[in-house]
């Protein structure tokens, strides 16, 4: 006994060595003392110890030598001690082990198993790691080993058959156990109940605890709150009530917690005014006998009104919970700053927070988090950095959701700069990126085009170990198809059927390493959203055949196309003009139970306008009133287009009222279509009117202008296209899209210099930097008047203008790579035209003297890769 001990003590005092402890402990037991019967029993406690040790130093294959050791001694120290280490291994987390190790006992020692128990021990842990098929094998080698359950073994066994959806099997158990001599106690009735309420059979439940009544036992409030709960989340609100009377009938009154399932059920399902009648009942109506509100039920209000946007009612719920003091807690907070982010309202969340620290509730690790993704969401980097020192001051270390956050608002936002030295700083502080962290990462490079970074990111990503899941593999294929490497994506896909996220290996990421045939979990098999992709990229392409292969792929791979997949081959044909094909997907749909959403209809509108089938769009529309789907903006753009091009211009117009009553509001390209239709009918009056309408609602945007004033000059209203340029310049609106030079051009054959030289005076005094070949017009206007002096004027600003022009040009064919003799500007061939006056090469000539060139910048912007973050990281 005393070497048992001194074992024991040797082996806890090598902990930190272990394989000291392992090889101490393998010498000790198989020495001829370990004989002893005494020995044996003491040392049983040392199994536990040392598999601990062994586990905590990952040496799995002494574990394995330990169990065949342990075998390996007499029969009377094998058999306690194999199940000792069972248990250990159970324990300790290493369940697969444990299993594995308690089969081979038993097939050791058939006529020798563990007591009750040791089976409850195991039963119990098959649940907890979800391994319910273990249960029903345990229980059944109970029924041949005679070992007799208990009631609590016949729960466990009740709740791993309702987990796996075997209701009539728990039913039969249930009904049975009064047989073994265990009569149902109110768990084994409850886990029955949840069983079915969780199978959505409330009728079963309900009928179950009538059945108890029946039979003169009395249910108790749990499996009634159950039922209660699960009734009010379906939102059969009626029958829950009926259920609450029928508990009073049986003598149980409904309890606080009877009252909160009711609740919590309805916020939940979006019933906020029915739990906000139950509650204050609750608050006021004592008489009946109402439980008065708890802390609970104050935050599930609270957290109600906020999720459903009701912000004044949660505004002053909140008030009163900071007026009583009784029920606000650091829950509350949370809750109120949550909803305070999501309704906008930063600086007031700001303010919460302050609030916390003044009333000695200190702002948790959570708490921090709202606010940073509250300042992320609306673009306020700064003073979402701002919060991260502040968590550091008060003691509270930022997480990986912490930076995640910020990073992904970065990311968001295109800020690829900053989100590297969120990473970078991330890694400093021993905060390690997580899947999501990566992810982010990759979905951005992804985005921004840069193909060669997220392919560095995903090798650094295999290098530390991270198992790429199905968000990581959509990623890179949705990143291939815009990058252009559609057959890339779909090569991958068809891998990953084979060899889950190592297919990615086509990259030239060396993946393969991460393929493990035994771990199914991580195959990171193709889903819905992959297909969904593939096929949406196919049609983009015009590849619709194929991408209808995949269709037919994707439902014999037992995955079913969901209402975007069949709108976007809807979307294709009607974009291609077979209306016919689309309707036959449509019909496919309607079979496949999917509904048709507003994209559906918007993209048969599209397709019907193309072929001016203004009828059949009518009843589109009407159907889509009867459904409750209420057309957008580009639903009316597309029926607009559809009147003006066959001239109905009225109803066209009437149309855009229609918009106006029903609050939804025209954009740039509504009034593009009707001011170019009216243009087109010469009605130049109402295009005006609705120009104005147009400024008026969407604002002075340089399309709306460069639009009107291209149509009013291809139109011949020259006087009104120069009062809208000079507008347009006096806004400062870029110029790229105006046909200003066809402007001067014709304000100089009409024989208008001075309006031709103003708009030009007034360019320039702007400094817009424009074509110089806007000058010729007026040089050769002012050069045949007589006028040199101010025809050399403008040819010396004109030489100027296209000596920067070149500089400018040349850096960019430098920069790309371009040959010097691409993109001759328009300048140039003017400049060296023969029309017989001769103006213009005589003026150039007397003003080439100075022609500077200028040099080239020869300095890189500093480069920074997402990559580099990662390195030197462990």
């Amino acid at each position: 006994m005393e070497r048992a001990a001194m074992l024991s003590k040797a082996v806890y005092l090598n902990s930190k060595s272990p394989e000291l402890a392992w090889l101490l402990f393998k010498r000790v037991l198989s020495s001829p003392i370990s004989a002893s019967s005494s020995f044996f029993e003491t040392s049983l406690q040392s199994i536990p110890l040392i598999a601990r040790i062994l586990t905590t130093a990952k040496m799995h294959p002494q574990i394995d030598h330990l169990y065949q050791l342990l075998l390996s001694q007499h029969r009377d120290f094998a058999h306690p001690s194999g199940f000792a280490l069972v248990r250990a291994l159970a324990d300790l987390g290493l369940f697969e082990n444990a299993i594995s190790q308690f089969r081979s006992l038993r097939d050791r020692f058939p006529n020798d198993p563990p007591d009750i128990s040791f089976y409850n021990f195991l039963l119990r842990c098959s649940l907890k790691e979800s391994r319910v098929d273990f249960v029903i094998w345990l229980y059944k080698d109970m029924v041949f080993a005679g070992v007799n359950p208990q009631t609590y073994t016949f729960n466990l066994l009740i709740r791993a058959l309702c987990e796996m959806g075997y209701l009539e099997n728990a039913r039969e158990v249930f009904d049975k156990m009064s047989e073994k001599g265990c009569n149902p106690n109110e768990f084994s009735l409850g886990l029955l109940v949840r069983g079915y309420c969780r199978a959505g059979l409330h009728y079963r439940g309900i009928e179950l605890l009538d059945e108890m009544r029946s039979s003169g036992a009395v249910p108790n409030r749990v499996a009634y709150n159950t039922v209660i709960s699960s009734l009010c989340g379906e939102g059969q609100t009626g029958e829950a009530e009926k259920l609450v009377e029928r508990m009073r009938e049986v003598g149980l009154s409904p309890d606080i917690v009877t009252f909160n399932c009711r609740i919590a059920a309805l916020c939940k399902s979006g019933q906020i005014l029915e739990a906000s009648r139950i509650f204050r009942d609750m608050q006021i109506d004592e008489e009946l006998g109402l439980p008065q509100p708890n802390t609970i039920t104050y935050n599930l209000m609270l957290e109600g009104f906020c999720n459903e946007g009701m912000f004044e009612e949660s505004k002053a719920l909140f008030d009163s919970m900071k007026k009583s003091e009784t029920h606000l807690t650091m829950e509350s907070y949370n809750i109120w700053l949550l909803g305070l982010v999501r309704s906008g309202k930063l600086l007031e969340a700001r303010l919460i927070l302050n609030e916390m620290v003044e009333k000695s509730i200190k702002p948790n690790l959570y708490s921090y988090n709202i606010l940073i993704y509250g300042l992320c969401k609306y673009g306020m980097f700064s003073d979402a950095r701002s919060i991260i020192g502040l968590m550091r001051d008060s003691g509270v270390a930022p997480d990986t959701v912490s930076y995640s956050t910020l990073l992904h608002g970065y990311c968001c936002r295109g800020k690829i700069l900053e989100s590297n030295y969120v990473l970078r700083e991330m890694i400093q502080v021993g905060c390690f990126p997580n899947m999501y962290t990566c992810n982010i990462l990759l979905h951005s490079l992804w985005k921004e085009g840069k193909a060669s970074e997220a392919e560095e990111l995903l090798q650094k990503m295999n290098e530390r170990g991270y198992g790429l899941d199905n968000v990581t593999c959509n990623t890179v294929i949705n990143g291939l198809c815009k990058s252009g490497n559609l057959d890339k994506a779909i090569e991958i896909v068809s891998g990953m059927w084979t060899h889950g996220s190592a297919s990615l290996g086509n990259l030239g990421n060396s993946f393969i390493c991460l393929f493990d045939i035994g771990n199914n979990g991580m195959k990171c098999l193709p889903d819905s959203i992959t297909y969904a992709t593939i096929i949406s990229w196919l049609c983009k392409a015009g590849r619709v055949d194929e991408a209808k292969k995949k269709l037919l792929e994707m439902i014999g791979k037992k995955l079913s196309p969901d209402s975007l997949i069949f709108d976007t081959f809807i979307h294709s044909y009607c974009k291609q003009g077979k209306l016919s094909s689309a309707f036959r997907v449509l019909k496919e749909m309607e079979k496949k139970g999917c509904n048709k959403s507003l994209r559906t209809y918007n993209s048969l509108i599209q397709g019907l306008s193309s072929k001016n089938q203004i009828f059949e769009i009518y009843g589109l529309m009407e159907e889509m009133k009867e459904k409750g789907i209420f057309p957008n903006v580009y639903t009316y753009n597309n029926i607009i287009s559809c009147l003006s091009e066959g001239g109905k211009l009225k109803d066209a117009t009437s149309l855009l009222d229609e918009m106006l009553q029903k609050g939804i509001s025209p954009n740039i390209y509504t009034f593009r279509i009707l001011i170019g239709a009216f243009f087109k009918a010469c009605d130049f009056g109402a295009a005006q009117e609705l120009f104005e309408i147009a400024l008026s609602l969407c604002g002075h945007k340089e399309s709306l202008y460069s639009f009107m004033f291209n149509e009013l000059l291809t139109g011949g209203e020259t006087s009104k296209a120069k009062e809208l340029f000079e507008a347009a310049l006096d806004r400062s609106l870029a110029l790229k899209n105006f046909l200003y030079r066809d402007l001067i051009e014709r304000l100089c054959k009409d024989g208008k210099l001075d309006d031709a030289s103003f708009i030009l005076h007034k360019m320039m005094d702007k400094q817009y930097r424009f074509d110089p070949a806007s000058f010729m017009s007026v040089i050769d206007g002012l050069g045949k008047s007589g006028n040199k002096h101010a025809a050399d004027e403008f040819a010396e600003k004109m030489m100027e203008m296209a000596s920067e022009t070149d500089i400018n040009q040349h850096e960019n064919k430098i920069i790309r790579g371009r040959s010097n003799n691409d993109d001759e500007r328009d300048w140039h061939k003017i400049v060296h035209r023969n029309d017989g006056s001769g103006i213009a090469q005589k003026t150039l000539k007397r003003v080439l003297k100075g022609w500077g060139q200028g040099s080239i910048s020869t300095s890189q912007p500093q480069k920074f890769s997402t990559h580099d973050c990662w390195d030197g990281v462990a």
